[in-house]
C-alpha cells in the first residue's frame, strides 16, 4: 500500500477538470446575457427548491440530522488516514483490489491500465463527480477507449459535447427542446416525425439506446456516494436504474472515490441516506441504492478495483480552517437557492463544482496563487447565507468564502510584491478618514464628480482601477452639500 497521507499533497493536478479559462465575471457575463439559460435555471433550481422544502418539512428532527451528517464528517476527517487504511484492508480482504492515485494524471493511467488489460475498448460509466473531476472520459478516449455515459443528463452532456453545468442536474441548462435535437442528431434511427419533447418520450428514446451498452459491456466505471470503512461497503444512490445496471452486469467493476468519502459505520450511513435525497432531489429516499463490499462468486463484477483520489484533498484537510468543505455529499442544495448560481450559470465556475460548494471547494484544491483563474471564485457570492441554511452537514460557505477573500489578498500581495488595487484603495480610504480635516476635503472635492452624473441618480462608471467596482454597482449622486455644510449652515457650527 502507497498513501499520499503523511503530509499535506500538492495542488489538484492541471489536467483536473477544476480550471476554467477565464475568471468568472468574465465567464458570468454569458450567462447573465442568455435568456434562455437564466429562463431554464430558474424553472427547474425553483422546481427543487420547492420539492426540498416539502419533505424537509415532515422530519421533525432534520437539525438534529443534519448536526449528527456534520459531527460524523468531521469526526471521520480527523482520522482519515486510519479510516483510509482500514478501508484497504476491508476491500482486499473481500476480493477487491485497491489503488492509491495522489492526482488526476495517476488515477487515469490507473483506470486505463485495467481497461486496457481487458482488451476492451469500451466502459459504461455510472454518473460521478469524481470522473468528471479528473477529466477520465478525454484520458480514455485518447487511449482508443470509448466512455458512455449512463445517466439520462450526463448522456445529454457527451452527446452535445457540452460541459456539466450542475452537480446534481448536469443538462440543467438545456431545455426539452434541445435535448430532443441533441438525440435527433446523435441517436442515429430516431424518427424526427414521431418523437416529440415530452419527457417520457426523450427518456424512452436513451432507455432504448443504452440498452445495448449495457449488455455488451465487460468494463463499468463509478464512482462513489460513501464507502462504509467497517465492512469495506461502496455505495451509490441514484433514480434512474442505469447505476444497478453498470454495478451489476459487466465482468469488472472500477470506481473511483475521493478520499473524504470514507464514513465508519453501517450506522452512519443511515444518517446520509435521510439527508441526502431530500437535500438533493427533494425524494424521501433515493429509488436505487446500491451498495458492494468486494465480489461475491456467481453475484455481480468477479472483479473490482477501488481507486482512492487525492488531487489536493489532503492539502484542504491540513487547513482546519478550511477541511469543513470536504464535508460536501455533493446534494447541490446550494446551488439550487443561490441567487448568483441561478444567474450566471454552472459553466461560469469554470470547475466541475459550481455555486457555492464549488466557489470554496475548488480554489482550495487548486491553491490561491494570487493571479490563479479561480481565485476569482471566492467573489461568486452575495454572501446571502442561504447555501449555509440548506447545506445538510452545515458547511459555514459564507465563513469560507470571507476568509478565501481575505487569503486570495495576500497570495496577491506576496506574488506582487504590492498590494492589490482593493488594498491599496482601503489604505487610502483609512489615511483620509484617519483625520477629520482631510476627510472634510475629500469630502468637498469628491463634489466634483457631480458632473457625471446619470439621470440624476447615479455617477457614471469610474476610472480604472476604480472601474472595477463600478462596473458592476452604481454609485449613488453626490449630495449639493456635505453633512458638515448643512450643520454649519443650519446650526452655525464652525466648519472646517
Amino acid at each position: 500500500m502507497t498513501t499520499f497521507l503523511g503530509m499535506p499533497g500538492p495542488p489538484a493536478d492541471a489536467t483536473s477538470e477544476l480550471r476554467g479559462s477565464v475568471p468568472f465575471p468574465v465567464a458570468a457575463e454569458a450567462g447573465l446575457t442568455n435568456s434562455r439559460l437564466r429562463r431554464n435555471l430558474s424553472k427547474a433550481t425553483g422546481t427543487i427548491r420547492a420539492k426540498r422544502a416539502a419533505v424537509v418539512a415532515e422530519v421533525a428532527d432534520w437539525e438534529e440530522l443534519r448536526e449528527a451528517g456534520r459531527a460524523i464528517k468531521e469526526a471521520a476527517l480527523a482520522r482519515l488516514p486510519e479510516l483510509l487504511v482500514e478501508l484497504e484492508e476491508q476491500v482486499e480482504a473481500r476480493g477487491g483490489v485497491v489503488h492509491w492515485a495522489r492526482d488526476a494524471s495517476e488515477a487515469n493511467a490507473i483506470v486505463v491500465d485495467l481497461v486496457r488489460a481487458k482488451g476492451v475498448d469500451e466502459v459504461v460509466k455510472v454518473k460521478s463527480m469524481a470522473t468528471q473531476e479528473i477529466n477520465l472520459n478525454d484520458a480514455l478516449e485518447a487511449a482508443g477507449i470509448r466512455a458512455i455515459e449512463t445517466d439520462l443528463a450526463e448522456l445529454i452532456v457527451q452527446l452535445a459535447d457540452d460541459r456539466p453545468s450542475h452537480i446534481l442536474v448536469p443538462a440543467i441548462h438545456r431545455g426539452r427542446a434541445e435535448i430532443r435535437q441533441i438525440f435527433l442528431e446523435a441517436m442515429p434511427g430516431l424518427d424526427p416525425g414521431t418523437l416529440t419533447d415530452d419527457p417520457r418520450q426523450l427518456a424512452e428514446a436513451a432507455r432504448a439506446y443504452l440498452r445495448e451498452a449495457f449488455l455488451r459491456a465487460r468494463v463499468a466505471v463509478s464512482g462513489a456516494n460513501f464507502g462504509v470503512v467497517e465492512t469495506g461497503t461502496l455505495t451509490v444512490v441514484e433514480s434512474e436504474g442505469n447505476g444497478r445496471m453498470c454495478l451489476t452486469l459487466p465482468e469488472t467493476l472500477i470506481t473511483v472515490m475521493g478520499i473524504e468519502k470514507v464514513i465508519p459505520t453501517w450506522r452512519d450511513l443511515e444518517v446520509f441516506l435521510q439527508l441526502l435525497p431530500r437535500s438533493s432531489t427533494g425524494e424521501r429516499m433515493n429509488p436505487y441504492t446500491s451498495t458492494w463490499s468486494g465480489v461475491q462468486p456467481g453475484d455481480g463484477p468477479a472483479e473490482f478495483h477501488l481507486i482512492l483520489l487525492d488531487n489536493g484533498r489532503t492539502r484542504v484537510l491540513a487547513d482546519p480552517a478550511g477541511r469543513s468543505a470536504l464535508h460536501c455529499i455533493r446534494c447541490s442544495a446550494c446551488l439550487n437557492v443561490c441567487p448568483v448560481y441561478e444567474r450566471a450559470g454552472g459553466h461560469a465556475y469554470g470547475s466541475v463544482y459550481p455555486g457555492p460548494i464549488g466557489a470554496i471547494l475548488t480554489p482550495q484544491l487548486t491553491g490561491l496563487t494570487g493571479d490563479s483563474v479561480n481565485d476569482s471564485l471566492p467573489y461568486a457570492s452575495s454572501l446571502c447565507g442561504a447555501c449555509e441554511e440548506v447545506c445538510p452537514v452545515k458547511i459555514p460557505i459564507p465563513e469560507q468564502l470571507v476568509r478565501l477573500r481575505a487569503e486570495h489578498v495576500e497570495a496577491y500581495a506576496s506574488a506582487h510584491r504590492i498590494p492589490s488595487g482593493e488594498a491599496a484603495a482601503m489604505r487610502t480610504a483609512s489615511w483620509i478618514m484617519g483625520d477629520a480635516t482631510r476627510f472634510a476635503r475629500a469630502g468637498r472635492s469628491a463634489r466634483l464628480g457631480r458632473k457625471g452624473i446619470r439621470s440624476g441618480r447615479a455617477i457614471v462608471p469610474l476610472p480604472p482601477p476604480l472601474s472595477g467596482w463600478s462596473s458592476s454597482r452604481d454609485l449613488p449622486a453626490l449630495p449639493e452639500e456635505t453633512f458638515r455644510e448643512w450643520w454649519a449652515r443650519t446650526r452655525g457650527g464652525e466648519r472646517r
